[in-house]
């Protein structure tokens, strides 16, 4: 047989979301990030659904000001990016630690990252406690438009990462499918 079992806690890696992300809060007027893999769009609404819970800081900042921002970091960030989660915004001031420049949003207080390629304004508007979800919906969306790198990350879950590649078209086929403006 082709197929070898393996240990189920592995399942995770094959499936690991869209690119790994930066959510941005402000508590008070101080701002923090924290580094997401666990998260997905749902269906074709600006709505965003994260995996978080109270061992992060950010958390319970985005459920007290109900709002973030996920900002969406390049290949070039990566490290960055990694080093990001390694520590706690109680400890130190990852903006000026890891050179972030804030800038200012329009819905929330939240900053977005000027070196990311993409950042989603948000709301909270729900969280399910029991399996750790929280719910965004993206109020707006910003794009780097003179960022030349496009790549995003994917984690892997083993502390490993892919990168995107090649880009296939099948627009023309799925035409039907793709909400309009998209």
């Amino acid at each position: 047989m082709p197929l070898k079992e393996i240990d189920k806690r592995r399942g995770f890696t094959f499936l690991e979301s869209g690119p790994v992300v930066l959510v941005s809060t402000n508590d008070h007027g101080k701002n923090n990030v924290m580094t997401i893999s666990w998260h997905m769009v749902m269906d074709f609404t600006p709505h965003i659904a994260i995996s978080t819970g109270p061992w992060n800081h950010s958390f319970h900042t985005m459920l007290e000001t109900k709002e973030c921002v996920i900002n969406v970091p390049t290949v070039e960030m990566l490290e960055t990016v990694v080093r990001i989660g390694m520590v706690s915004g109680t400890e130190v001031d990852k903006f000026e630690k890891f050179h972030l420049t804030a800038l200012p949003a329009k819905d929330v207080r939240a900053p977005l990252i000027g070196e990311c390629l993409a950042a989603l304004e948000c709301k909270v508007v729900d969280y399910v406690e029991k399996h750790g979800l929280v719910i965004l919906e993206a109020t707006r969306v910003w794009y780097n438009q003179r960022k030349k790198e496009k790549r995003v990350c994917h984690a892997i879950g083993n502390g490993s990462f892919c990168v995107d590649g090649e880009i296939i078209d099948y627009r023309s086929l799925m035409e039907k499918k793709v909400p309009d403006g998209v």
